[in-house]
């Protein structure tokens, strides 16, 4: 029987999520990925219920995020330490399902690549084109061609394929922001709560891992480009007054010499204006590649896991993979491009550095309530996912089933 073959261009979160769910729907996976290994570039992710009940619709359920959820009150706050807004996150396994954890991106690239039949990945592999005029995309890599029924493009906001099916696209637009993201060793207790602290035009976020590592972030307005010669020295110059355990956190990024904390340092770029779709012919775009936005709201990862979950499903129930494509890019495109834009006006709100403009800011965020905030993050993490795969699925075979919905 034969059975068809997918190429994943790219080996981040979305790539390899996108090939764990094929693989699991019964097509056959090569993922393509430049780097010479496997590593979760970045610091720290949220999985939020969205992003928990995609992994476990593909068979990464509950057990492999072993440890603490993401402790008591969590929100917003002021360098002076008042909360501007907070909710209990116990509350949100009531009212979404599985509680919210936050794990190294080297943690989740590792799950995700365990979960691969052998010899799917192929490292030091980069996909320069794909050619899909013919009965199968060919698809143009350093080592060879690869012939594929479909191909799912997640090779990050800077993607190659984007750039060849939407060669009019204006691309990557800066985003006002840069930012700083750092993993702290566990020492110590960690701090009892993850918040983010709203400056004039900076920010500075804490967030603790389940394995005890605290993950701390930071950004600032500046353009494009911008680099301080020295990050730890600009961090505390910036946030080292801040409240506590600000200062504390600051402190112990520089206090494991000769082995010092690294500190990555990024513009913040996003996608805009939106494409006009997620997909052409038999290519499929995923993740950044499709919607890169920032990370304001803690999306971005979690997005790129729903459109692999739902390419895959889709895929494996259609047998015209265009027409499959095409019901992906109208299950996608209304819901990340809102994202998206929610994700952009919250953060025009935390970049305000005018002193009147950020007390009217906060002033609002106070006085918003908290039912209110409950609602609109429904939209975002009350997602559900397509249904697992039927038990009995013979790989290759073909099961009807309906479209998966647009999601609000």
């Amino acid at each position: 029987m034969y059975v068809r073959h997918a190429v994943v261009t790219g080996g981040g979160i979305g790539g390899l999520t996108a090939a764990v769910a094929l693989s699991r729907r019964g097509w056959r996976v090569t993922v393509c990925e430049r780097a010479p290994v496997l590593t979760g570039v970045g610091a720290g992710i949220v999985l939020a219920p969205n992003a928990l009940r995609a992994l476990d619709s593909i068979g990464l359920g509950p057990e492999a995020w072993a440890g603490d959820t993401l402790p008591g009150p969590v929100g917003l706050r002021t360098p002076d330490g008042r909360w501007l807004s907070r909710s209990d996150s116990a509350a949100v396994p009531t009212r979404h399902g599985p509680a919210t954890r936050a794990v190294h991106r080297g943690f989740l690239i590792d799950a995700l690549a365990g979960a691969l039949p052998p010899g799917v990945v192929r490292l030091g592999v980069s996909v320069t084109g794909v050619d899909d005029t013919g009965g199968v995309v060919v698809v143009r890599t350093s080592a060879g061609d690869l012939r594929a029924d479909a191909v799912v493009a997640a090779d990050g906001m800077r993607s190659v394929l984007r750039g060849q099916l939407f060669p009019r696209h204006p691309g990557l637009r800066h985003a006002g922001e840069a930012g700083w993201r750092a993993v702290l060793p566990r020492s110590g207790p960690p701090p009892r709560q993850a918040a983010e602290t709203w400056g004039r035009g900076e920010r500075f976020g804490v967030v603790p891992l389940v394995d005890g590592r605290i993950y701390v972030y930071a950004t600032a307005v500046t353009g494009p480009g911008g680099r301080p010669a020295d990050h730890h020295a600009e961090l505390t110059r910036r946030f080292g007054a801040w409240h506590d355990p600000i200062p504390a956190l600051l402190d112990r990024l520089n206090q494991h010499a000769p082995d010092p904390v690294g500190i990555l340092h990024h513009d913040f770029y996003e996608l805009a204006p939106p494409l006009p779709r997620f997909h052409a012919g038999r290519v499929a775009l995923l993740g950044d590649a499709a919607h890169a936005m920032t990370p304001n709201m803690g999306q971005g990862g979690c997005q790129a896991i729903e459109d692999a979950v739902v390419v895959a499903h889709l895929l494996a129930h259609h047998t015209d993979v265009p027409a499959a494509l095409a019901a992906y890019t109208k299950a996608r495109h209304r819901r990340t491009t809102r994202i998206g834009r929610r994700s952009r006006r919250v953060g025009e709100l935390a970049r305000l550095s005018h002193p009147l403009a950020a007390s009217i800011r906060n002033l609002a965020v106070r006085a918003t309530p908290r039912a209110a905030t409950s609602r609109a993050l429904d939209t975002v993490i009350g997602w559900q996912p397509p249904p697992a795969p039927a038990p009995a699925h013979t790989p290759g075979e073909v099961h009807a089933t309906t479209d998966v919905k647009e999601q609000p």
